[in-house]
């Protein structure tokens, strides 16, 4: 029991037995989708958001995956099932499929699908603890009228170029700007920042980054808390002057920023506001989601 990985409707356990064709289009051109869900406790925590989101990428690509959302649903809990883990971080991988050397989509006729079911830690425990110090990256994030930001795709050339900036420079995560100098999100997360109590900003979508799942479950909870979220564009003075930052995502969940550019933000450590918000995001992905143990799927 352990890892397990869902490819092409079959399951295999180890990564050596996971082959693709080397000719398959998201190897050779990034051409291709996914998805990072987690598992808490035995539950795929707001799987049917993700799955929707993989299709919605799919439409724009126009990728047609052999699947419906409800095959693809059950799939991802088989695997999860099959793991025999309760604590799962499953990443969902749709790509054009095997062609040949050209760009052509029309000669990949069947799209690869693999789900791989497994453990996950992007950042030393030490950091969610003590806080993240990020740097503004140099490397501007896509523009959207070029690459739509809400496509989640392989392509993530991008993102590479600032991590590596990011670890040029000796950071924990780099913070990327848009060309007109607004603050987009970090190199894997979307951000917030805290000022005036509880106003809760972070940027808005149109600005070329991709609206997480993560994200939207923290607006929601902020604003049953009785935080004001507001979304609009920002700078990365604002970083500076706010009384606290975070970062959110499916891989990351929530971690403190505590530095950037070599400014602590507020008094350099994670904030009340910060852990308020934690602390609830934490009580909801422990008791909602789909049971993994259960053999039935709802949509």
């Amino acid at each position: 029991m352990g890892r397990c990985i869902y490819l092409n409707g079959k399951f295999v356990n180890t990564r050596e037995e996971a082959l693709i064709s080397a000719y398959d289009h998201g190897f050779l051109y990034g051409d291709g989708i996914f998805e990072g869900i987690r598992v808490y406790n035995g539950r795929v925590f707001k799987l049917h958001e993700h799955i929707e989101r993989l299709y919605h990428s799919a439409i724009s690509l126009m990728i047609n995956i052999p699947m419906s959302m409800e095959e693809m649903e059950k799939a991802v809990v088989e695997t999860c099932q099959r793991s025999g883990m309760d604590n799962i971080y499953v990443r969902l991988v749709v790509s054009r499929g095997p062609g040949d050397f050209g760009l052509d989509p029309r000669k990949c006729p069947k799209p690869t699908v693999v789900i791989m079911a497994d453990e996950i830690s992007l950042y030393p425990k030490d950091k969610y603890e003590k806080g993240l110090k990020v740097v503004t990256c140099s490397t501007r994030r896509n523009r959207p009228d070029c690459i739509n930001s809400q496509i989640k795709s392989l392509n993530y050339l991008n993102n590479i170029l600032a991590k590596i900036e990011t670890v040029k420079y000796g950071a924990d995560e780099g913070v990327m700007l848009n060309d007109a100098g607004y603050v987009c999100e970090a190199t894997a997360d979307n951000i917030f920042i805290i000022k005036n109590a509880k106003k809760l900003f972070t940027p808005p979508a149109y600005l070329g980054l991709l609206e997480g799942i993560t994200r939207d479950t923290v607006m929601n909870i902020a604003k049953e808390l009785g935080y004001e979220v507001i979304e609009m564009p920002f700078t990365v003075h604002e970083i500076y002057a706010s009384q606290e930052c975070f970062l959110t995502g499916s891989g990351a969940e929530l971690i403190p920023v505590i530095e950037i550019d070599g400014r602590l933000v507020g008094d350099g450590k994670p904030g009340k506001h910060f852990k308020k918000l934690l602390d609830a995001y934490q009580k909801m992905t422990h008791s909602q989601g789909v049971p993994i143990k259960s053999a039935t799927v709802s949509v």
